[in-house]
Formats: C-alpha cells, structure tokens, sequence
C-alpha cells in the first residue's frame, strides 16, 4: 500500500503551478479591464505612469495601447488632426513620446547659442495649451504649408538680474513630407552632435543654425529678437527656450490681437488650441528627475541611436 503521505504528495505535484502575477492569467493584464479602470479615472496621467512602472507586461501593454489613448483623450481635437493622413494613423516616434510633450516640460541647459546661468530640470505640468495659429509664428513664409502645434511657455523665473526663462515644446503633422524638412536637407544643416530630442531619443536640428527662426517666433513668444533658440528632431518634435520680456499692463493684450486677427478660436473649442488639465495630484508639481513616474518616461537607450532622416 503506498503510504497517504506519498499519495498527497504526487496529488499536489499533478496540480498546475500557482498563477503569478506574471503569467499573463490575472486580471490587472487584461487590455479590457485596464480600459475600463482609466476610463473611470479619466485617464490620470501619474497613475498610468504608476502601471506601466511596474514590470515589462504592463509597460507593453501601455506601449502598444494605453498611451494612445491618454493622448486622444486628454486632446482629441489635437490629435485627430496630427494622425490625419498618417499611416495607420500611426505617431513618428510613438505614442509614449507623444504623451510626455503634452504632459512634460524638459527643463533646460546652456547651449552654443542659449546660455542660462543655472541649468533647470524637467518636470510635469498641470496644464498645457497647444495652438496651431502659435505654430505658424515658427514657421518661414516658404514653410508656412506646414502644420505645427506649438505650446505656451513653462515659465520659469531666474536669478535676479534675468528675466524669467520660457521654455516651449510643439510637433509637427506629417514632418517627413513637411517643407521644413526639405529645406533643411536641401540646406544640409548638419545634426547636433550632442544633443537628443527630450521626448523621443532621435537627433534634432538646430533651427538657430539653420536660420529657419523667423522674428515672429519672438514677438509670439514675448520675447526679444534672437532671444530664443528651438530644436526639431527627425520625428517632428520641437522643444526650445526663450528669454520672456516683462509686459506692461497696457500691453498684455495688444500683440495677441494683431498676431491672431478676428479668426482667433476661444480654447473651448479645441479647434485652434487644445488645453489639457493634468493630474489634479500636487505631485505633478514637485516632480523631480529621479521621480519613478518620470522615470517611467525615460528615453529607452537603444532609442538615442534611431531616428533616420
């Protein structure tokens, strides 16, 4: 008679492994639920970061769905005109990217043509306004066939004897068929060595050293002549800063009515801007470059090596 003992223990080894959170089995993995889980939170910016910092499915998930749909959420308007036309419908550089320039100002650092006496680092903001009427202020007359999202400036006040610091970001629709692109191939503005696109890893032309910065940038911006200096990457992105000009209280509405004319949009109409509310936790404040949810938002390595142009 085999003993109860040995019985039990062949009983328990016929049995299947217990499901860990890693196969896949549980709940938390299935692309359905998670759905429905950030639809009820209104697709809350931290706690996505949150889940897809917690182990490679999760992040893969959020790779291939969850920030697509963070992104058509918090700007739909926005973002169906930049997928118009695209393959797929698909994002250069990917929707990750995408999501961190709305939600994300990459601080700054002294370049060959910018200096600033202190470097600032990144951080998420609560609020941003993109507009496409701001973008053709960055764009030369032969470029002005182009479509460019230009964000407001993160302002950032500086040592007292500088003004306060701007620094801006925006994304070009369709920037490999764009006019801008083939002027700087034609141009043959050479790539910055050191520097790499915040948001999504590739290369970026200096727009300064290109001389496709048109005065208007500046008066859009509230900033002096040459006051300024932005970057595009191969993908589309754009990010830059700028030295803001102390307004007068007579002038604070002035340039904004001239530059847009009668056919300015209000924002609620997220025609020509798009404003998105970011998350109402106070961290989004206080973040700092080792905050996990930043982290979360980091350029994978192997990135800084792509992006053909």
């Amino acid at each position: 008679m085999v003993p109860m003992s040995a019985t039990a223990n062949k009983r328990l080894r016929s049995n299947p492994p217990c499901q860990g959170p890693e196969s896949g089995v549980s709940g938390i993995f299935n692309e359905r639920i998670l759905l429905l889980v950030f639809e009820s939170v209104e697709w809350d910016l931290h706690m996505l970061c949150l889940t897809a910092s917690l182990n490679r499915k999760l992040r893969a998930i959020a790779e291939r769905i969850l920030w697509h749909k963070l992104c058509v959420y918090r700007a739909p308007r926005m973002l169906e005109t930049l997928a118009n036309g695209a393959p797929n419908g698909r994002i250069n550089g990917g929707w990750r990217a995408m999501a961190k320039l709305l939600f994300y100002c990459c601080g700054c650092e002294s370049t060959r043509n910018f200096r600033i006496s202190k470097p600032l680092p990144g951080h998420f903001v609560k609020a941003a306004r993109f507009s496409k009427t701001s973008g053709r202020s960055f764009l030369t007359k032969m470029c002005r066939g182009d479509l460019l999202y230009v964000s407001d400036p993160c302002e950032h006040p500086m040592d007292d004897n500088e003004d306060d610091l701007g620094i801006f970001r925006g994304v070009f629709r369709g920037f490999m068929n764009s006019t801008t692109r083939a002027c700087l191939i034609r141009r043959q503005v050479e790539l910055e060595e050191r520097m790499r696109c915040p948001y999504c890893g590739a290369r970026v032309w200096s727009m300064t050293k290109a001389r496709l910065v048109p005065k208007s940038a500046a008066r859009r911006l509230g900033s002096h002549d040459r006051g300024l200096e932005y970057f595009v990457c191969v993908n589309g992105h754009m990010h830059g800063t700028c030295w803001l000009v102390p307004l007068s209280d007579d002038d604070d509405d002035d340039e904004e009515e001239s530059d847009d004319g009668p056919d300015r949009v209000v924002d609620d109409k997220y025609d020509e801007r798009t404003l998105m509310e970011g998350s109402t936790s106070s961290k989004a404040e206080e973040a700092c470059a080792d905050d996990p949810l930043i982290d979360c938002l980091r350029i994978p390595r192997h990135s800084f090596d792509g992006g053909a142009c």
